[in-house]
């Protein structure tokens, strides 16, 4: 493995831990755009809430345009699933054109105490079994006080829920085991 101070990899990362010191290169760019007449940037923003959003500028070497994120800018760093565009600006005029985009995701730093790590599918499988847990004392659908009233969600209701997240932590527990290389209940061997 080599020194991640020290040698940044060619590419942006496909995850990172939040409030590590993160770097990469990208040389495939420059024969196109030299590093003497323009700029390039990452420009990232949360996924699902569309509000979080950072800048990673780069630094102009003369084979690549190297991009680095210290602890203190990945630190402020959400985790979530991130969509980014990578940004070419000219220098001469500061025109942009945007020539890259995907996906990252920042996980949470396990050392920072406070984070849950679970998916939004385990904390919602855990919410909705707690909520049954206490159907059976608290069985009252609906009510009003004050005028203003609330309306529980039905039992069946929170079981067709409760098996539909299931099926997506199953379903995530498998991705995981098959992207570690190892071999979920669904694979099948065979041998000839």
């Amino acid at each position: 493995m080599a020194n991640l101070f020290d040698d940044a990899p060619e590419g942006q990362p496909e995850s990172f831990v939040s409030g590590d010191y993160v770097s990469w290169k990208r040389s495939d760019i420059v024969s196109d755009y030299p590093t003497s007449l323009y700029t390039a940037q990452y420009v990232a923003r949360g996924i699902n809430d569309n509000v979080n959003e950072f800048t990673v500028s780069s630094t102009k070497q003369d084979t690549h345009f190297l991009f680095t994120a210290n602890n203190t800018i990945t630190g402020s760093i959400l985790p979530a699933e991130y969509a980014w565009q990578l940004e070419i600006i000219r220098d001469s005029d500061s025109a942009r054109v945007v020539v890259d985009r995907g996906v990252f995701k920042v996980e949470a730093d396990l050392d920072t105490s406070g984070i849950d790590s679970r998916s939004h599918s385990e904390i919602m499988l855990a919410k909705i079994e707690s909520l049954l847990s206490g159907k059976a004392d608290s069985d009252v659908a609906e009510y009003e006080i004050g005028g203003r009233s609330l309306k529980k969600l039905a039992f069946g209701e929170l079981v067709d829920a409760r098996n539909y997240y299931r099926a997506e932590v199953l379903r995530e527990n498998q991705l995981k085991e098959a992207k570690n290389g190892r071999k979920g209940p669904s694979t099948i061997q065979v041998r000839f």
